[in-house]
């Protein structure tokens, strides 16, 4: 199978953000956001999604955190569709329930090249850290319009908000690793009875 790696740059007035990304690497990750808990989270995608992943972004954080969090979700949609190509050949499905301590959450994931994010995640408390908990939905929104994909996340449990977020990212590295994985019956054969995604 050919090597799916990408590079993605993107450069606007708020914010300017290189991605490097291998599908089938083995969970390395270097981050350079400037947003430590969007860094911590990520590095759980990479590490569970067995995705190496570098991420360099400079954003105007001296406002907040909004354009940054939201462009590194879009700009790593646009490299996992990259990277994924015209999808044939790959499971197209993955979902994952993730524990930690009190929390649980299940994410389920569609690589259908339509956009979908179905988020039903309440947080006990506004932020963890400084890190502003709305922005967790400006990323994942950001994310599947970019990739073409469905997305369900629901956390089923919990009272720590750390702890919540945490799961979210450990699924959502889980499944993508699952639905972005190769298929060996399917190989050549794109995943759907339409013929295309």
């Amino acid at each position: 199978m050919p090597d799916r790696i990408a590079e993605v740059e993107r450069n606007t007035l708020e914010t300017q953000i290189k991605i490097k990304i291998n599908l089938d690497g083995c969970g390395r990750s270097d981050f350079s956001i400037g947003v430590p808990f969007l860094e911590h989270m990520l590095d759980q995608v990479a590490r569970h999604g067995l995705i190496d992943l570098s991420i360099h972004a400079n954003g105007d954080l001296q406002i907040d955190d909004h354009h940054t969090v939201e462009d590194v979700g879009i700009t790593l949609g646009q490299a996992f569709a990259k990277a994924l190509g015209d999808r044939t050949g790959i499971f197209r499905y993955g979902h994952a329930y993730v524990p930690l301590d009190e929390a649980l959450t299940r994410v389920a994931a569609d690589f259908s090249g339509r956009p979908g994010l179905y988020y039903q995640v309440q947080f006990p408390r506004a932020l963890i850290g400084r890190f502003d908990v709305d922005l967790l939905r400006e990323f994942f929104q950001g994310f599947v319009n970019h990739a073409g994909m469905t997305l369900h996340i629901d956390n089923l449990k919990g009272v720590n908000a750390h702890h919540i977020a945490e799961t979210m990212f450990k699924a959502f590295g889980r499944a993508l690793r699952m639905a972005a994985a190769h298929d060996p019956r399917m190989a050549g054969i794109t995943p759907s009875t339409k013929g295309s995604l």
